[in-house]
């Protein structure tokens, strides 16, 4: 070997240097420690000088791997010396990726295209993965484009080498989130499910089976690559791996192998331990993408291998939980038997079966609770086969509810316990169903009463049966009573079993016995937390007397304890689904556990508190409930409130759009009216232009005979015209009479209302806006003076038009040649007179409307005039009622006066004189009111 290596360093020729290192590698398998320490320096050299010779390098690389790999065949290793190759085989592959370049050059080695180079490199890098993976890992990492390069491996077109880059990938990826993460999004994904589909499957070989440990590598415990298999629409091709056929007979163990790699690959993306969302999702993908349903039909298949189909029961538990849209397609799964039963039936018929395998019925437990969780219309279906009013009289088809209460009952203590649990789980946070099933009674025997199933349970817990049994149903009993206070009600009321319980506590029994105490302290702590008082033997303060005198405080809280620090406890604890090793060793579900947890602290304070601090309690909780019911009446109010905004936001938004679609169509039509009024306005400017040229070349024209007829008719609608003109003006003259003459009436009543201006304003005011109206009236018939004076200017302009056509009319009968360009610009003009009459009669409308409106304002002068006139007469009627008061008042004075003389008072002349005046005045007035 020294030899070698001198010849391997110092040769110069390229061949000697080969032969050398061929020999190394022909004695590293024989002599790995020698070649290893004396020749691994030299090899890595070659490695970096002689790149150029191909069949060098993969000497090279074969010798490196020789000395570095531990996979020797195994009539070469003996049992003592497994554990020193191991360590030989690390310290080689520590000494070799000391030197970080030595690994980089190892990549670089891999890109290489030539066979003789490639496989080998890609062994032995996974061979240093293999001895130190972490390390290695972390080179890979931070060399530029390190797994990009080996991702290239997957394309290769030669299989040893893709199938060995997988093996690789397997190694890299292992606990590495960051690598795991780079290789998916170097389609990783699309890669090998291309070549497990080539590969045939699940049919397919040992390559299918590589490529679905390294998707697992990739998937699991990873939310970032199983949020990209799913957003990539991977878990669809999924789907043919689980179509089987009819016959399932003879499947050979790498089929089995690969299948059941699938369904873990299935459950990597609906575990538990995942974020709910994206279990969620995945799960919801999986319905819709129809695996559910062909998971399905392997679990109602026949032949089906046993291994696998526990598995896939598995599977089936986990695409379910938690989700209501695979509960419910589940529920509706039937069994192909005659009659169909449903599934859930068929599952539980198995589990209560002690000869079925103890993993199976594990699995159909598991796949029980699944159906369960968190679906409360599947727990009350469940329920409900037990109710009296819903069980099948004529006992043709067995029931789940049946079936549980067969192996809640049954002689063997593991379908007790797999009952119990079930039943529990039809009551997690139910408390509806907590209550009806105190309802379900139970025929012991002939002759005998029914019994309740609360009673019966209690019953076969003080026979004394088995440990498995009796921690069952504990754990049933215990589900049962939390949080629902009639059923503690009903529990207590059987004066059996508070005695019980204590005895069971107060004993000093083995560690067997040790988990039941417990237990039962729990229940009996349940009692009391729960209880409502509505016993008068069994109130709260007098069940903590009885703990205090029978048991202990002290030793009733050490023997609650025994729970939690079982080790079964603690297994159980750990994750959903029950794994037990025997079934010995299957006592605590998953899900009791939490509620242990829950209520341990709870029932420890309760048991310590005071009767004072009981009625605190329950007055703190009566108060909490109240302040829960408000919370919960204004979120209903909030909820409706926000639902009518969100109604009023749209309302606002649809008449917003309507409004916005309106305003568009109305400066739509504004520019299409100003566009008309434009074209209107040139027509007239180009009439006026035409008139003139026709003027000058009217000599020239001739014209035929439906020109001639157009023409007369022309002159029949002007002459019309000029009548209609004519009535117009006849009218509006006598409208201008009729408003002389009000103006005439008008002056004269304000002559007459002068005098009364000092006793009535009202009528002046009406005058006042009489003559403002008036004013209006008379702005508004010179307006129409001016129309009229526009429409007699095109009138005239209409006439000369005609008597130009005059002699065109006198000559159309004279042999001369037309012009067809004439023609065409009479006919023009023709339209454009068209046109004009058109306008014309628009304009006489407009005057119609204008001398309707004048006569309205005329009638409403009349009634305005006629309305004075009354109150003129009124204000004349008041003034001479006036009159004859004075006349009256001054006769009294007068009267007065005399008889103030007569008394002998002196009235002074001064008042006689004013009096006198006043009189007269009087007099003056009534003789100017009576000329």
């Amino acid at each position: 070997i020294q030899k070698l290596c001198d010849r391997v360093a110092s040769s110069t020729l390229l061949d000697d240097r080969r032969d050398a290192v061929r020999a190394l590698k022909s004695l590293s398998k024989k002599y790995r420690l020698e070649v290893g320490i004396q020749a691994m320096e030299h090899l890595i050299h070659v490695l970096q000088t002689d790149r150029s010779d191909s069949e060098i390098i993969g000497y090279a690389l074969d010798t490196l791997y020789n000395v570095i790999s531990n996979d020797l065949e195994e009539e070469e290793q003996e049992e003592n010396s497994a554990k020193q190759v191991d360590d030989l085989g690390s310290q080689f592959t520590e000494i070799f990726i000391k030197q970080q370049e030595n690994v980089t050059l190892l990549l670089t080695l891999v890109e290489e295209f030539d066979f003789h180079v490639r496989w080998p490199g890609v062994k032995l890098l996974t061979s240093l993965l293999k001895q130190q993976g972490p390390q290695v890992q972390q080179i890979i990492l931070v060399s530029p484009m390190g797994v990009s390069r080996l991702m290239d491996l997957l394309a290769d077109s030669r299989e040893v080498i893709r199938n060995d880059g997988v093996l690789l990938l397997q190694q890299l990826t292992k606990s590495n989130a960051a690598i795991q993460k780079i290789v998916a999004f170097e389609n990783a994904f699309e890669r090998l499910l291309d070549i497990i589909t080539e590969e045939g499957n699940s049919d397919g070989g040992i390559v299918v089976e590589d490529c679905l440990l390294l998707l697992q590598n990739l998937l699991k415990n990873n939310n970032s690559n199983q949020n990209f298999f799913k957003e990539g629409s991977y878990i669809q091709r999924m789907k043919p791996w689980f179509e089987v056929g009819d016959d399932n007979c003879g499947w050979s163990a790498q089929k089995v192998t690969n299948l059941h790699l699938m369904l873990q690959l299935v459950r990597v993306l609906v575990s538990p331990t995942n974020p709910p969302g994206a279990t969620s999702s995945c799960q919801k993908a999986m319905f819709h993408c129809g695996l559910l349903q062909q998971l399905c039909t392997i679990l109602m298949a026949t032949g089906v291998p046993a291994d696998i189909l526990t598995e896939t029961i598995n599977t089936v538990s986990e695409v379910i939980r938690g989700c209501q849209t695979n509960q419910d397609y589940f529920a509706s799964v039937n069994a192909p038997s005659n009659p169909p039963r449903p599934a859930i039936v068929v599952l539980l018929m198995s589990m209560v079966n002690e000869r079925q395998p103890f993993v199976l019925r594990c699995a159909v437990l598991y796949c029980f609770q699944c159906f369960l969780y968190k679906n409360q219309k599947g727990q009350g279906e469940i329920v409900s086969t037990l109710l009296p009013s819903t069980i099948d009289a004529t006992g043709n088809s067995v029931s789940a509810g049946q079936l549980l209460c067969g192996g809640l009952f049954s002689t063997d203590s593991l379908s007790n316990w797999c009952a119990a649990v079930a039943l529990a789980h039809a009551l997690q946070e139910n408390g509806t169903l907590k209550e009806q099933l105190l309802r379900v009674q139970l025929a012991t025997s002939i002759g005998n009463p029914p019994v309740s199933l609360l009673q019966q349970c209690t019953n076969i817990l003080s026979q004394g049966s088995k440990v498995q049994t009796r921690v069952g149903l504990l754990m049933l009993l215990c589900t049962w009573l939390s949080n629902c206070s009639i059923a503690v009600t009903h529990f207590l009321h059987n004066p059996a079993n508070v005695p019980f319980l204590t005895g069971q506590i107060a004993e000093n029994l083995g560690e067997e016995e040790q988990l039941v105490q417990g237990l039962c302290a729990l229940l009996l702590g349940i009692s009391i937390y729960y209880n409502d008082n509505s016993l008068e033997n069994y109130r709260k303060e007098k069940l903590k007397q009885l703990i205090e005198k029978r048991i202990g405080r002290e030793n009733f809280i050490e023997k609650l304890g025994f729970i939690s620090k079982h080790e079964l406890y603690s297994r159980a604890a750990q994750k959903p689904q029950p794994s037990f090793s025997s079934p010995d060793h299957m006592m605590f579900d998953h899900e009791f556990t939490k509620l242990v947890k829950e209520l341990e602290g709870v029932i420890s304070k309760a048991i310590y508190k005071s009767s004072e601090e009981d009625k605190k309690e329950e007055e703190v909780k009566k108060t909490l409930e109240q302040h829960d019911n408000i919370v919960t009446h204004y979120k209903k109010v909030i909820r409706e409130q926000d639902q009518e905004l969100e109604e009023l936001k749209q309302r606002i938004s649809t008449l917003t759009s309507q409004n916005e679609q309106l305003q568009a169509t109305v400066t739509q039509q504004v520019s299409q009216i100003q566009q008309h009024k434009d074209q209107y306005n040139l027509l007239k400017v180009q009439l006026g232009k035409d008139t003139q040229h026709h003027n000058s070349h009217g000599d020239t024209l001739q014209m035929n005979g439906i020109q001639t007829e157009e023409v007369s008719k022309l002159k029949e609608e002007l002459e019309e015209w000029k009548n209609k003109h004519e009535l117009l003006q006849g009218q509006l003259k006598e409208k201008d009479s009729v408003i002389e003459k009000l103006n005439s009436s008008q002056l004269e009543m304000a002559a007459t209302e002068q005098p009364l201006q000092t006793s009535r304003f009202g009528g002046l005011e009406h005058s006042n806006e009489l003559q403002k109206e008036l004013e209006m009236l008379r702005s508004q018939i010179q307006l129409q003076a001016a129309e009229i004076s526009k429409l007699q200017m095109e009138n005239q302009k209409l006439q000369v038009m005609n008597t130009t056509a005059d002699p065109m009319l006198g000559d159309s009968g004279a042999p001369a040649a037309t012009s067809s360009e004439l023609e065409a610009q009479l006919e023009q003009e023709v339209k454009e007179l068209k046109s004009q009459v058109k306008a014309l009669s628009e304009e006489k409308e407009s005057l119609k409307q204008q001398l309707d409106s004048s006569t309205s304002t005329v009638a409403i002068l009349q009634d305005k005039n006629s309305r004075l006139e009354r109150e003129v007469a009124e204000s004349k009627k008041e003034q001479d009622d006036l009159l004859v008061l004075l006349a009256d008042q001054d006769q009294k004075i007068s009267a007065q006066k005399m008889k103030l003389k007569d008394f002998g008072v002196a009235v002074e002349d001064e008042d006689d004189t004013e009096s006198g005046d006043q009189g007269d005045e009087d007099e003056d007035g009534d003789e100017e009111e009576q000329d």
